[in-house]
This record gives C-alpha cells, structure tokens and sequence, in this order.
C-alpha cells in the first residue's frame, strides 16, 4: 500500500532544482512551523526575552548620538547625484554606520539587530536615501559574506577597510536577463589559463545595483562555466569573487535615477579576469554562490527593508494625526469628519502592525535564528502596508502632498516606496511564489522530510512521516468539525485569542489540501498568493500578541484588539475565496467545515479607537522617539500643538504650515 502511495505522490510532486534545493536547505524555521501544524507554542512565544536591545549600552548612546549629528549635518537633501557623496559615505565610515555587522576584531561596530533596525528606522524617517546608503553596506554583501565564507586574509585586508569606509562595497547580481530571477541568465565565466595563470574571465552586464557609481569593492555574482578540467573539483555554478574599482577591464560609468529618490544606484559592466583567490572564501568555494546567498538573506529583507518601512509610517502617520487635528474645513477640525478618520485609523492599525512585527522579527532574528520564510513575509508586507499608508496619508494631506515645497514631507517618501516593493525579489513574486510554496516545503513539518525520502527511494522513512502527517491532519480535522461557530457579541481578549487559534488550525489543514494540488501549485500563484496572505497575517497576529505581552500597557490593549480583528477578517475572507477556488472539485467539499463566518467592521468602534488614538500620549511619545523631525514640518506641527488657538503666534504658524511651495515663473 505504501509503495502504491509513494509512487502517487512522486508523480504529482513538483520539480524542484537545485537552486531550490539549496534555498530549503538554508536558514532555519520558527513560528512559521507551528503555524503549519496549526497550532503554536505560546510557553515558547510569551516565555521571558532574553535579547531585545542594549539600550543602556554605552555604545548604544554613541551610536544614537552620531545618529542625530548625522542627520543634522547631511539634512533632508537627497545624497546623489551631490557633489558631497563621498565626504557622506566618508562621515558614515568615520562613525561607525557602514560596520554595524562587522565584529570589533576587524574595526566594525556590530550590534544587535534591534539596535541596527532601531538606527536604520531613525535614519530613514528623516532622509530615505540617507537610509538606503546607510543599510546596504549593512545587508547582503560583501561584508556578511566575507565575515561568514571569506578566508582569513580576506577577512583581515576587507573587513576593516568596508568598516571604515575605505572601500565603499556594492553587490553585483541582477542585470537585464535576471532581476527577480536573481540566478536566471546571470553572467559567466569561463576558467582558462591566461598568461600562464589560471583564471576566470568574466564578461559583466550587471545594473540596478545600489552604490555601484561610488563603490570601491563590488562582490560580484557570476555563473562559472567550462572548468575545463582545470579545476581539480571540476566545481562550478554560482560564484561570487571580489573586484575592486581599480580592476583592469572594469567599467563603472553609468547611474540609473530610481524614481528621483536621491541614491546612488548604477550599473558595473566589462570584461574582467579574476583570479580564483578572489572568489570569497577561495577557490573551494566556487559553485557555493547561491547556498551563500540563501544563508545571508536576512539583513537585507528581515531587517533593513521592514526598517525602512517602520521610519517611513510612523513619520507620516504622526504628522497627519498632528494635521487633522488643526487642519479647518467646512468650520470644523477635519478630524471631525468620519471619512477622515477612517483613513486614518487604517494608517495608525498598518503603522502599528509594522511596529509590532518589526520589533517581534528583531527578537527572533536576535536569538540567532534566520527563518526565511519569515524574512520574506517582513519584507512583503511591511513595504505594501508603508505604501497604502503613504497613499491614505496623501490622500488627507491632498495639495500641500502633490506640491513639492518645504511643507511638503510626502515625496521623498513617495518616490522611494516603489523601490522597496522591488527589491530583494519583488513583492509580485515573493507573495506569489516565495511565501507559501517555500513555506509548504520548509516550513511544514513533513512535507520537505517526505520529499527528501522520495528523492533517496527511503520506503521506511516515508512511511514514518506520512504517517505522522496523516495523523497530525485527522486530529486537527476532527477539532475544526468540533468547533461551534464563533459569535464574538461580546469582545474579550480571550475572545481575540481563541479566534486566532481556530484560523492557525485552519490554515494548517487548508495548506495540506492545497500541497495535493503538487506541482501545479506554481502555476496557481493566485491561490499561492491567497494562502500567503493568510500566512503573512497569522505571522503578524502573533507579533501582536507577543509585542502586547512583554510590553503591557492597558492603553494599548483596545489597539492591539482592533489590529488582531483587523487582520483575521482579512483571513476569514481569503480563506473563504481559497475554499471556493479550490480546483479539486470531489474534494472541495471536505473544505467547508473550513470556511469562515464573514464578520464586519463596527464603525462606533472606529470612532471610540479613533478618540483613544488621540489621547494615547505614550503611543505618541514612542513614535517621536522612533523618528527624526528637528526642522521639518512635524516639529512645527508639534509647536502649534502647545499654543493657544486664539493666539497671534498660533494664527501665523497655522498660515506658515498650511502653505504650498511657490515657484516663480520664468
């Protein structure tokens, strides 16, 4: 019998490559594998923190005091094209912003990732291409890469050079035929001797990559062809070797101008002959490109991203909380006015979420755990929610966030939210395909297990996972036909809780019915982005309650019950349009006792969390601690605030932050 079901699913299992292989071999799991067995530990979620930040830390202080004098002295103004790039990059070097993931033993500043995100979040609230700058050389490559594969000597003659900002690095990887598809038609090299040595000559076509007009050192991503029996472990495949700016043949004389957001971002062409020493990590590791990759994802989308994202909300959000309150239409605060409201308070409960995933994903990534799907689910879903709050916020704003001028705080933020929707994998494809189809084969306790013993013809070790997995599934089964419909007449936080358990069992055992849909889940990316929806949302569910019990505030408990409402009606329906969509239709009846109760948003309630947004001064004050605003339009916002609406000084302040840029015509 067995034998008949190992040969059934064989067949209906999809084609993995070896590059998939790799990237479910890399990183680890979390949360995310509770959620696919429906069910979570929360001894585990709410047992006490251990790592959050060293807040008290002396080298903490010095960090947020060069943060601030940073920002002082660079100012709001975009960094390239600016004849004061490199006395920039220059200044960031000198205190200690390009090495906040290098060890102290090689020059660096290494912090904790809470302090990292807490750095990145400040920067970018204030000047978003100051950001941008600031967290590459803190993402992927080349410095994670040379601390974690490099040898000793690329360690030593790199590490203190990229944390001082002698070599300002940039990473090479996408070009015209591989942008999402990051390893698609990637450049090659072919090993030759050249001049009696050996060699890889590369012929380079490589754009989108940020800091390439001003690096000093690119890690450049290649695919080694031909070894040519030259190399004594014929080894090739993805490769990536160090080439400084001074390499013969390298070309390093074009920029792209991302949307006008003010960063250096350009292209890194040419043909080129390294040598195999300059493969990070040497010539063993060439053809370990792509596990190296996988295994240093988690900066660049677990952490800078989300960071970015984080800055960006809760600026915006606090200033249009300070706006509608004083802002006069039709005789009346337009805050006053039900429509604004709830544009608002979907800002605030997005703001929030990002807030709280933020600080829960640090946490984990603190614990030294690098779960992938994770990261990909932070980075997904902080960028589209900071681009909807942009969007409501504009909205509210209106002409004074469409009129470029001094009072205008929405373009910068305007013009880099697209680049974050991007990069490291557009959101497209990373809701589409990553999320769900790595989480079904990662993240689920069996599902990986029983396609590993498939690929080595393991019978017994086949049988012993498809046993448990079937076992896992009729008991979560036999919960949900037990389950009585949830009426939530009266909310409670026990209420708020007990539903999310019920989605966690749902969504486990909705993801075992879709993974029998096998290899043609890749095609159905409308479903897979549905399911990674309601993964994405049970992730940030639980950073909410995780956020709200180790940091417990009675004034934030109607916050946290509306978000957690907020995001479980959004699954109740999903699941309800996955249900419906499911294309086994002599299955598709066994879902039902799945699907959902559709509730609806109470719009007294709105108006109540609205009134306790506005007194909610501790939210506030950690906001404004969050970011930085000393000289913009927020600070005088926050001044009018304390003056009497009567005054002189009040009317003339008014007048000044509700005028619109002016422009002589010429």
């Amino acid at each position: 019998m067995y034998r008949n079901i190992f040969n059934r699913i064989k067949k209906i299992i999809p084609k993995v490559s070896e590059t998939e292989i790799i990237a479910l071999r890399s990183g680890g799991t979390g949360i995310d594998r509770e959620i696919f067995q429906g069910k979570i530990d929360y001894k585990k979620l709410l047992s006490p923190i251990t790592i959050i930040n060293n807040k008290n830390s002396l080298q903490t202080d010095v960090m947020n005091s060069n943060t601030e004098e940073l920002l002082q002295k660079i100012g709001t103004i975009p960094v390239y094209p600016n004849k004061n790039i490199m006395e920039t990059m220059s200044t960031l070097g000198s205190k200690g912003f390009l090495g906040m993931i290098i060890d102290k033993k090689y020059g660096g500043n290494k912090l904790s990732i809470e302090n990292q995100s807490s750095i990145l979040t400040k920067i970018s609230s204030f000047n978003p291409s100051l950001g941008v700058v600031t967290m590459v050389p803190n993402s992927l490559g080349p410095a994670e890469l040379i601390q974690h594969y490099g040898t000793k000597e690329q360690q030593d003659y790199y590490l203190p050079k990229l944390a001082n900002g002698t070599f300002i690095p940039c990473f090479g990887l996408t070009g015209p035929n591989n942008g999402s598809d990051a390893i698609g038609q990637i450049d090659e090299g072919v090993v030759e001797i050249i001049n009696g040595q050996l060699k890889i000559k590369i012929t380079l076509n490589k754009r989108y990559i940020t800091l390439a007009p001003v690096s000093k050192i690119s890690g450049i991503a290649f695919k080694v062809k031909y070894p040519n029996n030259l190399l004594h472990n014929k080894k090739s495949g993805i490769t990536i070797a160090l080439v400084e700016s001074s390499q013969t043949g390298l070309e390093q004389k074009t920029y792209h101008n991302p949307n006008n957001a003010g960063f250096p971002n350009g292209t890194i062409k040419g043909t080129i002959c390294v040598d195999p020493n300059q493969v990070i990590g040497g010539i063993e590791n060439i053809g370990e490109g792509w596990k190296m990759l996988m295994e240093c994802l988690s900066v660049g989308r677990g952490v800078s991203l989300p960071a970015s994202a984080n800055g960006s909300s809760k600026f915006i959000t606090l200033a249009i909380q300070y706006y509608i309150n004083f802002r006069k239409q039709f005789n009346m605060d337009i805050g006053s006015m039900e429509a604004i409201r709830e544009k608002f308070i979907d800002m605030y409960v997005n703001t929030w979420i990002i807030h709280t995933s933020v600080k829960f994903t640090n946490h984990i990534l603190d614990s030294v755990v690098t779960p992938s799907v994770i990261t990909a689910i932070m980075k997904q879903q902080t960028t589209e929610r900071a681009r909807n709050i942009l969007s409501q916020g504009m909205d509210i704003y209106s002409g004074s966030g469409i009129c470029t001028g001094p009072n205008n705080f929405f373009t910068n933020f305007y013009n880099s939210s697209p680049i974050g929707i991007t990069v490291e994998g557009s959101n497209t494809l990373t809701r589409g395909l990553i999320i769900f189809g790595q989480g079904l084969n990662k993240s689920h306790p069996y599902i990986f297990p029983i396609f590993t013993n498939i690929q080595e013809d393991d019978l017994q070790g086949f049988k012993k996972n498809f046993n448990s997995m079937l076992l896992s599934i009729v008991k979560n089964y036999i919960e949900v036909l037990k389950l009585n419909p949830i009426r939530l007449l009266k909310k409670s936080d026990d209420n708020e809780i007990e539903r999310l358990n019920i989605l966690t069992l749902k969504f486990s055992l909705l993801a075992n019915f879709i993974a029998i849909i096998g290899g043609k889940i890749k095609s159905k990316q409308m479903i897979s982005g549905s399911m990674a929806d309601i993964l994405s949302n049970l992730y940030l569910s639980y950073s909410l309650v995780w956020y709200h019990h180790h940091f417990p505030t009675k004034s934030h408990l109607n916050l946290r019950n509306h978000s957690l409402t907020y995001l479980m009606n959004d699954i109740d329906f999903t699941m309800n349009l996955i249900i419906e969509n499911y294309p086994i239709q002599y299955i598709k009846y066994l879902l039902y006792p799945l699907k959902n109760t559709i509730t609806y948003p109470n719009f007294q309630d709105k108006n109540k969390l609205f009134i306790d947004i506005i007194n909610n001064k501790q939210i506030e004050q950690l906001f404004k601690d969050d970011i930085y605003y000393k000289g913009t339009v927020l600070e005088k916002m926050e001044k009018l605030k304390k003056l009497s609406s009567s005054s002189e000084e009040y009317n003339k302040l008014y007048q000044e932050i509700i005028s619109v840029g002016e422009y002589e015509i010429k």
